[in-house]
């Protein structure tokens, strides 16, 4: 699972291919129809998922990480859907990060993991590679 270069971009929803950096922006392409645009850093914030990371009590765990148990655990503990109710988002992420910490872990931060999920899973983006480390 590769999440270098994919970028959430402030005021668009889903996520994005870095193409290349400029001066004053980047260059994303839509996974969907690889439809290339140039993004303002004065207008829009950018997020590489590879750098997001989650609360817990003890540490921060990576995304990557929780990607993979959502995925390792969708047959026994089913994906709630990012509009579910607050309980049921923080019940689900109990389950999945038992030790994540529930003061600084906002509900919109839930609902964010499961839509990149969902956008991943969707375009088969989470599939494990041998030799990620070596590479």
């Amino acid at each position: 699972m590769k999440l270098e270069n994919i970028l959430a971009v402030s005021g668009m929803p889903g996520l994005y291919k870095l193409v290349t950096t400029r001066k004053n922006g980047l260059v994303i392409e839509d996974y969907d129809n690889a439809k290339r645009t140039f993004i303002s850093l004065r207008k829009h914030q950018f997020t590489p998922l590879q750098s997001v990371a989650i609360y817990t009590y003890s540490d921060v765990e990576e995304i990557q990480e929780i990607f993979k148990r959502m995925r390792d655990q969708k047959a026994v503990n089913p994906i709630p859907k990012s509009n579910a109710p607050s309980d049921d988002l923080h019940a689900y992420f109990r389950e999945i990060l038992p030790d994540y910490n529930e003061d600084r872990v906002y509900v919109s931060d839930i609902k964010k993991i499961i839509k990149w999920f969902a956008f991943l899973e969707e375009r088969n983006m989470l599939v494990d590679t041998a030799g990620d480390e070596e590479e």
